[in-house]
């Protein structure tokens, strides 16, 4: 499925613009949002130059606040942690990818923050420097079979280890040595710092500064525009009176009433306390369905993800034999130019609730 972001991803159009696309839009029925409306652009805060914000009450972002919130509910649990790979062939450099990701922790203020309560309420506090550790597990001395059972065990044990949001780095990583030229880096960071996209970029910055470190070179990287404290801190400016007001109004509206709970058909009893253990299972559609779904999905005007979670909400109502169906969906929320290349938690999930009482047509 391919990416879909908002237009038009953090432009600005003058005045005269304005005006016409409201008068076209009326043109066809649709009434325009005011204009007083529209977030500005994302501008570095200010005095950021030249100190650092230990001192600092930054606002946590909606996102950041809600992970904080269920951190003080269950302090230190893994659920938040994000886990990832990075496998590494050849001679490896052990100086140059350390050099490499200091560099990227240097970059990106997130991974230097961490999260103070101050008059009962969350601020970030970003350090000037933060060096990660990068401890060495050999395994190239085991056989095939307990090698791999060991590098699964020990990136367990790093994803499960819990953080401390309000001292430390947020971010730790394991180098595992499997043979001379074969290496595998975990990494996991905490959600309220990052997110899969982040990840993303982390792997792909690193593995750019590496090439440029190994050889001598400097980092090609540019510097970064904007942090995720600026985002913040915008978002607060932004999300607020009667922009927040109308936000809430509708998710009041969508999400008023009881909200059932899915009964579906289960082999085990739930258990008294979530755990957290599930297991994922990928499916691979099939070119040519893909194909026929697009079809019905243009005929019916629909995007191929609205015809993808009907389907699925529809498969949920048959084996529940419930009507009212909600179902969570993630969002990546990179939906301006400026935020795209920042490591940060900019994900949500959005609850989609479907009536499906009176069995309507698919």
């Amino acid at each position: 499925m391919k990416d879909i972001k908002d237009y038009p991803n953090g432009a600005q159009l003058d005045a005269d613009k304005l005006e016409l696309l409201e008068y076209l839009l009326e043109e066809e029925g649709v009434e325009a949002e005011p204009a007083t409306k529209a977030a500005g652009a994302i501008r570095r805060r200010e005095g950021r130059d030249g100190r650092d914000d230990l001192d600092a009450e930054l606002p946590l972002s909606f996102a950041q606040q809600r992970l904080w919130f269920l951190d003080q509910l269950q302090p230190g649990s893994p659920a938040y942690n994000m886990p990832g790979r990075m496998r590494l062939s050849g001679r490896l450099d052990a100086r140059a990818l350390e050099e490499s990701i200091d560099e990227v922790v240097r970059r990106h203020e997130s991974l230097r923050t961490t999260f103070q309560a101050r008059d009962g309420r969350p601020v970030q506090r970003i350090s000037p420097h933060v060096r990660l550790q990068l401890p060495l597990a050999d395994l190239s001395t085991l056989g095939d079979a307990e090698r791999t059972r060991e590098l699964e065990r020990l990136s367990m044990e790093v994803s499960q280890q819990p953080f401390n949001l309000s001292e430390g780095a947020l971010l730790r990583g394991l180098l595992v040595k499997l043979s001379d030229e074969e290496h595998v880096l975990l990494l996991t960071m905490h959600h309220i710092v990052s997110d899969g996209w982040s990840i993303s970029i982390f792997i792909r910055e690193v593995a750019v500064l590496y090439e440029a470190f190994s050889q001598g070179k400097e980092s090609p990287l540019e510097e970064l525009p904007i942090q995720y404290a600026d985002y913040a801190v915008w978002q607060r400016e932004w999300l607020c009176g009667e922009v927040l007001d109308e936000q809430l109004a509708y998710w009041r509206e969508q999400l008023g009433g009881e909200l059932p709970v899915l009964q579906l058909p289960l082999d085990k009893p739930r258990p008294a306390v979530q755990k957290f253990s599930g297991a994922a299972l990928s499916i691979e559609i099939p070119e040519s369905v893909r194909a026929k779904l697009e079809i019905l999905s243009r005929r019916e005007g629909a995007t191929l993800y609205m015809t993808l979670l009907a389907a699925f909400q529809t498969l949920l109502s048959r084996y529940s034999h419930q009507t009212d169906i909600l179902v969570g969906s993630p969002l990546a929320g990179r939906n301006r130019q400026e935020i795209e290349q920042l490591i940060g938690f900019f994900v949500n999930t959005l609850v989609m609730r479907t009536d499906l009482a009176g069995n309507p047509t698919f």
